[in-house]
């Protein structure tokens, strides 16, 4: 093996364009295993990094190596590592401080990564990671969803929502979901009960007694989700603002936690309005609830939607592409043989 690989970085926040580099292989620490990343996919939180929006939560070094999950294969491992061996095909979510999966080698905590379902290839296995863990932890960890409850899931033909409702699905609830008339094929096929023309159909006109909505579009459409939601229901945002409770949770000092509270206001107004709870989720990277959606995946011989595959000497394209806003499930990059 080579001691350098090449990663796709930038130097500067509001850059628009990585640039590849070449830079030496990271060397495992002691419960960290070498992933010779496979694939990689693209998500929303990448474009936010590189545009210096998550600075209030997350401050970088640069330069950055950017990318958030990747599927590969193990080629060397810590000293102090049991469960993985070398040749384990395994994928993940690296921590956030640790990132950058745009790029040959990756060294990653044990306690981030699980073994790939089997029967899917290395770029559908990357499409799962993040969104997977993200409508996980939505779903399970902060709706509880049971059996019979309704749940609307916002952009159901986007990364998050082609794993989104399947999983749902699976946990036995009534989903409906947004998406444009031509993706209401996909999103049937993926298990959803209701679909909504966004671009004719109001869904707070049309939806009442839900018992949880899960927003990935923020703005005017999560103010309105509150109407949707009956008394005692849930409102789950990754697009929208956090609040000072997650400031309190997350860790951040005083002046963040008021900083969230004046500007979720709003927000948290409206729940208090409606008697509903919300839910700003930034996602906690676990290869234990990976796990979790592995087993599911199996069982279910599920694949996930993927909507293009460029390679790492595009990801200047792959990225323009997702700021487009309308691809079909994930965009993966293409980066080992």
């Amino acid at each position: 093996m080579t001691s350098s690989m090449q990663a796709a970085q930038i130097t500067h926040y509001h850059q628009t364009t990585p640039t590849l580099q070449t830079i030496p292989i990271p060397t495992p620490r002691d419960h960290e295993v070498l992933v010779k990343i496979k694939a990689a996919s693209i998500n929303p939180i990448d474009l936010k990094t590189m545009a210096g929006g998550l600075k209030l939560l997350l401050t970088y070094p640069m330069p950055l190596t950017i990318g958030s999950d990747f599927a590969g294969e193990v080629v060397a491992v810590g000293k102090r590592v049991t469960q993985f061996k070398v040749g384990d095909a395994v994928y993940g979510r690296p921590q956030k401080n640790h990132i950058g999966t745009f790029a040959d080698y990756i060294a990653v905590a044990t306690a981030d990564i699980a073994l790939m379902p089997r029967h899917l290839t290395y770029q559908e296995a990357a499409a799962i990671p993040l969104v997977g863990l993200t409508s996980y932890q939505a779903l399970h960890d902060l709706m509880h969803l049971t059996p019979g409850q309704k749940v609307l899931i916002q952009g159901g033909a986007g990364g998050i929502g082609t794993i989104a409702i399947p999983l749902a699905k699976r946990m036995g609830a009534y989903v409906a979901t947004t998406a444009s008339r031509k993706n209401f094929e996909l999103v049937t096929c993926l298990g959803a009960d209701r679909a909504i023309d966004y671009h004719t159909e109001d869904f707070a006109e049309t939806l009442t007694d839900y018992d949880a909505v899960f927003d990935t579009r923020g703005g005017t459409t999560l103010e309105q989700a509150f109407r949707v939601v009956k008394p005692g229901g849930t409102v789950v945002s990754v697009s929208g603002l956090p609040t000072a409770k997650f400031a309190k949770d997350y860790g951040l000092p005083h002046w963040k936690r008021a900083l969230f509270a004046l500007a979720a206001h709003k927000l948290t107004r409206l729940a208090r309005q409606t008697k509903t709870r919300y839910h700003f989720l930034f996602m906690t990277p676990s290869g234990r609830q990976l796990q979790v959606l592995t087993d599911l995946i199996e069982q279910d011989a599920w694949h996930p939607t993927i909507d293009r595959t460029f390679p790492l000497s595009q990801v200047d394209q792959a990225l323009a592409h997702a700021r487009g806003g309308h691809a079909r499930g994930k965009i993966i990059l293409n980066i080992g043989e």
